[in-house]
């Protein structure tokens, strides 16, 4: 993997903090309701998609704190939700399924996120 120098980190992680859009506890209440069955349930630290989890301990730590898997994700996180909500990051509900998935990558498309979300810079 490529390593991204401080630049390229402090971008990336404006952009997974703008797109994340649920706060630790909403993720982590989010993850455990998700994992819920009707007859089991799973042990809070292992509810969730292993993303789902990583997203909750990325927003747990410092950017300084960060290392090469978690800044795969935030990447991971960021294109798969620009992707998913294009350049319009207004409020919308969609489909139950749709926005079940985004929430479990922090995500809640009903929820309004920074103004700068989803101007992710390419070349």
């Amino acid at each position: 993997m490529a390593r991204t120098d401080g630049h390229e980190r402090d971008e990336l992680w404006e952009e997974f903090h703008a797109v994340v859009n649920m706060s630790s506890r909403e993720l982590e209440e989010w993850l455990r309701t998700r994992s819920a069955g009707q007859d089991s349930e799973e042990l809070p630290d292992q509810a969730g998609t292993e993303n789902g989890r990583h997203v909750l301990r990325i927003l747990g730590k410092r950017r300084g704190d960060l290392n090469d898997d978690d800044v795969r994700v935030m990447r991971k996180v960021v294109d798969t939700v620009t992707a998913e909500r294009g350049a319009d990051m207004e409020p919308t509900t969609g489909q139950p399924n749709w926005r079940h998935r985004l929430m479990t990558l922090g995500h809640d498309p009903m929820k309004p996120v920074r103004a700068d979300a989803g101007t992710r810079g390419r070349q």
